[in-house]
C-alpha cells in the first residue's frame, strides 16, 4: 500500500483510533513535565523533567537538548551504584576529547531528594550556583548528595523500565583516562580506543514511550535502532521530517548514529542490497492518538543526502 497524501492519512488515523482503538500503548500515567528521551550505546530511557519545581534548571537543560549539544556526548564518569554521569565531553577522532561549551552557571534550586532513579546537574565541590551543563542519575538514594554544596539538584526522574538501561551501564568494565574520562565506561571486552565508550542523544518527545521506533507527527521525529546488512553493525539514530506531501520522506540526522551494543528482538533492519529500511513495528503519535503501523518499509532515495520515501506499510 503507498503511503501517498500524509494529511489525509492523518485524518483517518484518527478516525482508526476512535472506531477500532488499533493500538492501545497509550501511556496509563499522565506527565506533567516535558520528556526526553535518551538513546545511548546500550539502550533507550526517558526522563519526565520536574518543569515546576525546578524551572531554572529545566530550562537550563533543555537549552542544551534543543541545541543538540548533548548528541554525540559519551558518559564519562559511571560510578558504581552511585552515579551515571555525562554531557561533558564528546570525542573527536585525531583530536581527542573535547569540551562541550558551557554556558552561564545556574542558581541552585535543591528540592527533591536524590533518590534512586532522579535524575541531577553536576556542580562543583562546595560551590552551590556552578552547574551548567554535566548532569547524572542516581543508582542508588544518594542522601548524602542532598547536604553537599547546597544540596544537588533533582530536575528530572527516569520513567518505566529505564533503570534497567542504567544499570546495564553500571556493569560495563570501566577505564579511568583522567579528568575527562575518570571511570569511562566502554563496550568491548579489551578497551582499545574512545569509540569504545558509551555515547548518547537526547531529544524532546511529545510523549513517553518504551517502544523501540517512535515516529512523531507533529514534531516529524523518527527514533529508531537499525541492524545494518544481519548485524553487521548495530545502529542507533534519529530522522526527520524533510517533507509530508505528496510522499512522506525523512532525513537521517548524521550526528545522531551511535553504535549500538546489542542487537534485539523486533529491531529494524536496513540492506545495502536494495537500499530499504525496514521497521517491523512502528509506533505513531498524532497528539494524543497513538497508533501501530508494521512492515513499515522506508527506500533510500537520496544516499548523498540520506534521505528515505516512505514506500509501503501494513496496518
Amino acid at each position: 500500500m503507498k503511503f501517498r497524501l500524509f494529511p489525509s492519512l492523518r485524518t483517518r488515523l484518527s478516525g482508526l483510533l476512535v472506531l477500532t482503538l488499533l493500538f492501545s500503548m497509550t501511556s496509563t500515567s499522565v506527565q506533567a513535565g516535558t520528556i526526553v528521551r535518551v538513546s545511548t550505546s546500550v539502550g533507550d530511557y526517558s526522563i519526565e523533567l520536574l518543569d515546576e519545581e525546578a524551572p531554572i534548571t529545566v530550562q537550563n537543560f533543555l537549552g542544551y537538548v534543543n541545541s543538540d549539544v548533548y548528541n554525540g556526548t559519551y558518559l564519562h564518569r559511571v560510578v558504581t551504584d552511585f552515579v551515571v554521569q555525562g554531557g561533558g565531553y564528546r570525542f573527536q577522532p585525531f583530536v581527542g576529547p573535547i569540551d562541550v561549551v558551557a554556558g552561564p552557571s545556574i542558581v541552585n534550586e535543591f528540592g527533591a531528594p536524590n533518590f534512586r532513579g532522579t535524575v541531577a546537574m553536576a556542580k562543583l565541590e562546595g560551590l552551590p550556583d556552578s552547574a551548567t551543563h554535566e548532569w547524572f542519575v542516581n543508582l542508588s538514594d544518594n542522601i548524602s548528595l542532598d547536604t553537599n554544596s547546597g544540596g544537588f539538584t533533582v530536575f528530572g526522574k527516569v520513567l518505566g523500565n529505564g533503570m534497567a538501561v542504567l544499570d546495564a551501564i553500571d556493569d560495563l568494565p570501566k577505564i579511568n583516562l583522567g579528568v575527562k574520562a575518570s571511570d569511562a565506561p566502554f563496550l568491548a571486552a579489551t578497551y582499545n580506543d574512545p569509540r569504545d565508550f558509551v555515547y548518547i542523544n537526547v531529544e524532546v518527545v511529545e510523549r513517553f514511550s518504551e517502544s523501540a521506533h517512535v515516529y512523531e507527527t507533529n514534531s516529524g521525529l523518527l527514533i529508531t535502532s537499525v541492524s545494518v546488512n544481519a548485524d553487521e553493525e548495530i545502529l542507533s539514530l534519529n530522522f526527520n521530517t524533510i517533507t509530508a506531501t505528496p510522499t512522506l520522506q525523512v532525513q537521517a540526522n548524521l550526528n545522531s548514529v551511535l553504535r549500538r551494543r546489542d542487537s534485539f528482538v523486533g529491531i529494524a533492519n536496513y540492506s545495502t542490497t536494495d537500499n530499504r529500511l525496514r521497521i517491523p513495528a512502528l509506533e505513531v503519535t498524532q497528539g494524543d492518538a497513538v497508533l501501530l503501523f508494521t512492515n513499515v518499509v522506508f527506500l533510500l532515495t537520496d544516499a548523498e543526502s540520506s534521505i528515505f520515501t516512505l514506500e509501503s506499510y501494513d496496518q
